[in-house]
């Protein structure tokens, strides 16, 4: 049996926190035990994107603490340096975009595009950034996205069949804005082959999410024949998504592609319940934690089952779930950092588990997202809200956090 390089703890504050100085961890520290009261996390999410918009002079105060944790920076010259720095202990990158187009329309859409095809240009240029993430939201309109997706719900038959029809259900003018879609996609992924660059193709909600399943297949289909370019993001927290894995893999092999998956559990639970009981149709989330657990864990061991035609991105800040991979793989007898895995954190959280995998000999990435401070706000609230809960997230990253504190006696 193939060992990794050495044992993996996530307990482990030493590995984790390395890469930080003493000033940094106190920052951190002083940051997520804000993020402990929900009050403040809510008045803050609230006024931070008014005062942005109102020109209040607050950059500088977001750039030094919310900001400098959970992204890499506001250009990518600016990235460029976090980068080299989570290099060197041999932690990759995912680079994010975190501007959407579309204000402009087309134009917006056209800009957008052009950005995700400047950034793989760069991540080519540079040794440890492998993929970059875009959003189909990025460089389509929403409203198109919604159509399609209801037309396709109303069709039988594979997923395939009913978006072929769907498209009948667009107006001549509807269909060529969707065909420069698919251009601007297929640009991505056709500049993304060519530099060798991974494209992780973001999940959206469930009313959008069918036209950007089909767009990421038929990428794959041209552009995963001898090594995977493309993947499409899987969301464990949706009742009918381990169907919907099973499906994929069986149509990858039909069609003889690879297949580019990213495992996640889910980014819009409220949303979904939300507009579910509005509308009245069944909520299409998971009603108890432990069955997304079940599918998340259950949809790795599926992946690593067919680890020869598969590409995995275990993307969860979930320790057991991590180790459960670790595990397999192991116990599959796979090199720790087998071509075909990788491992991903969120940038600013769960150190624990990014460092302690890369430090263990496996392939592992920090998502690090970049834009201007007013472009990036509301990521930087989601992750605010994220970790309000002391008993969730904050909880334990405050804890690691404390520890390393007293191990370093600071």
């Amino acid at each position: 049996m193939i060992e990794p390089q050495e044992p993996i703890s996530f307990d482990n504050t030493e590995n984790a926190f390395e890469y930080k100085s003493n000033k940094e961890l106190k920052k951190a520290n002083f940051l997520f035990s804000s993020m402990g009261y929900p009050f403040l996390v809510k008045l803050g999410t609230k006024l931070t994107p008014w005062a942005i918009r109102k020109g209040l002079p607050i950059k500088g105060i977001i750039r030094d603490t919310i900001f400098s944790q959970f992204v890499g920076g506001e250009t990518l010259e600016e990235t460029a340096a976090v980068a080299k720095k989570l290099g060197v202990y041999h932690v990759q990158v995912i680079l994010d975009y975190g501007v959407e187009g579309g204000d402009d329309g087309e134009a917006g859409f056209d800009h957008a595009c052009e950005e995700f095809i400047r950034v793989i240009n760069y991540a080519s240029t540079q040794p440890n950034i492998p993929f970059i993430s875009i959003k189909v939201t990025g460089f389509a309109r929403y409203g198109l996205l919604e159509k399609l997706d209801h037309s396709v719900e109303l069709n039988p038959g594979s997923l395939m069949k009913r978006y072929n029809k769907a498209l009948e259900s667009l107006t001549e003018e509807e269909g060529a804005e969707w065909q420069r879609v698919h251009q601007r996609m297929r640009r991505i992924c056709q500049v993304a082959s060519e530099k060798n660059i991974g494209v992780l193709v973001d999940a959206e909600e469930t009313w959008i999410q069918d036209p950007v399943d089909v767009l990421t297949f038929l990428m794959m289909e041209e552009f995963n024949k001898e090594k995977i370019i493309v993947y499409n993001t899987v969301q464990l927290y949706r009742t009918d998504r381990m169907k919907f894995l099973q499906d994929s893999l069986e149509a990858a092999e039909f069609k003889k592609f690879k297949l580019g998956v990213k495992l996640v559990r889910g980014a819009y639970m409220e949303k979904e319940r939300k507009r579910a009981n509005e509308m009245q149709y069944p909520s299409p989330i998971q009603t108890e934690k432990d069955a997304t657990d079940l599918d998340y864990n259950n949809g790795v061991a599926l992946c690593i089952d067919h680890l020869e035609n598969v590409g995995l991105i275990v993307a969860t800040h979930n320790e057991f779930s991590n180790m459960y991979a670790t595990q397999l793989l192991l116990q599959r007898e796979f090199p720790p950092n087998h071509p075909h895995i990788h491992f991903s954190q969120l940038y600013g959280m769960s150190d624990n588990i990014t460092f302690n995998l890369a430090k263990a000999g496996f392939s592992v990435s920090k998502y690090l997202p970049f834009g201007p401070i007013k472009d990036v706000i509301p990521y930087l609230m989601r992750r605010a809200q994220e970790n309000s809960s002391m008993s969730g997230q904050t909880g334990r990253e405050l804890s690691l956090i404390k520890k390393e504190i007293s191990r370093r006696k600071i």
